[in-house]
């Protein structure tokens, strides 16, 4: 399905990982700033690097960066709950 893929194979930094068929769709991964975002990161003073990773380029990228951020929204959703649960005590 085309809103799952797309590769911009114009791009200078194309391919910004050596995997065959790069998926661009997540060029900046917007799971970046989560604390346990999934891929395959390490820190490098205190900077998190994901050069290394590619599960936001792959083939199956679409469905795991569908699947992590609906697990946060869902957290966000309980975590909101749970506060609005207190304020009526």
């Amino acid at each position: 399905m085309s809103y799952k893929f797309f590769s911009n194979k114009n791009c200078e930094y194309y391919p910004c990982h050596k995997i065959e068929n790069q998926n661009c769709l997540f060029c900046f991964c917007p799971l970046y700033f989560f604390e346990d975002c999934g891929g395959d990161y390490r820190f490098i003073n205190n900077v998190k690097d994901c050069s290394f990773c590619t599960k936001n380029h792959d083939e199956d990228s679409y469905q795991f960066v569908i699947q992590q951020l609906n697990k946060a929204f869902n957290n966000i959703k309980k975590d909101k709950l749970k506060m609005l649960k207190l304020e009526d005590l």
